[in-house]
């Protein structure tokens, strides 16, 4: 009889964390539902979302990456990538991104173009997940622009499990360390290496083994601990502490 009791203790104690979970994927997917599946690509918005610094105040050498939502029903379970960057004293953005019909239109997914560095994804606001400013910052920026010109996959594009624009991200990021870049488990297409098994973590620190995005490993300083199986990514961030899911992304802190 004790051990029966003992059963429905443990039993209990694992309800609420489960019913956390279910109530974060169904609010997640009610959320993004009401506020983009409805939407037209032709008119969804591209506007500034008024988070980047204005390059006419701050002359300071600026990189930044962003994450926002995918379009349409990829959006419920990931998000499009992109690295803004401005040298110290340019009148505006750079920003480098992968992009599945711009290879469909020129041949390439690679695109780099001024535009605003924090404009919506076709009506979902950005996040900046990195942000590096000032002294040293130029230099970083050239290494950035060499990284992407000569990113290996530009002629190829898959949503899942990549390569897609957040393989181009992280690719990049592990030229700049110094972004200690830690992509959220909703991009997906991060863990798959272009030309390999074996990587640095987008994060500089640590190491990563992946089997075409498919199935994988990373353990990095900025990233903590994450499993890679079927491109959905799980994982947990102990300096957080904070889990990371599929479709949810992170929940718990930040650093």
């Amino acid at each position: 009889m004790r051990k029966n009791e003992q059963k429905r203790e443990k039993r209990g104690k694992g309800a609420p964390v489960f019913g956390l979970l279910v109530f974060a994927f169904i609010a997640s997917f009610a959320a993004y539902s009401a506020s983009v599946w409805t939407q037209d690509w032709r008119t969804a918005s591209r506007e500034p979302a008024g988070i980047a610094p204005d390059p006419a105040v701050v002359k300071e050498a600026v990189v930044q990456v962003y994450v926002a939502r995918a379009f349409n029903w990829r959006g419920f379970f990931g998000v499009h990538s992109w690295i803004a960057v401005k040298p110290a004293n340019a009148p505006q953005f750079t920003v480098y991104e992968a992009i599945g019909w711009n290879l469909r239109r020129g041949g390439t997914s690679l695109a780099i173009h001024n535009r605003p560095a924090d404009a919506r994804w076709f009506g979902a606001t950005p996040k900046i997940i990195a942000d590096i400013r000032g002294r040293g910052v130029d230099g970083v920026i050239q290494r950035i622009d060499a990284a992407a010109r000569s990113y290996p996959l530009a002629g190829t594009y898959r949503v899942w499990p990549g390569p897609n624009s957040n393989t181009f991200t992280a690719y990049v990021a592990r030229a700049a360390p110094e972004l200690k870049l830690d992509l959220p488990p909703t991009a997906i297409g991060k863990d798959y290496i272009p030309g390999g098994v074996f990587a640095k973590p987008p994060g500089g620190e640590g190491f990563q083994v992946s089997l075409f995005g498919m199935l994988g490993l990373l353990v990095g300083s900025e990233e903590g601990v994450e499993v890679n199986l079927l491109g959905m990514v799980y994982g947990v961030d102990p300096l957080g502490p904070a889990l990371k899911l599929p479709v949810v992304g992170r929940l718990g802190w930040g650093r």
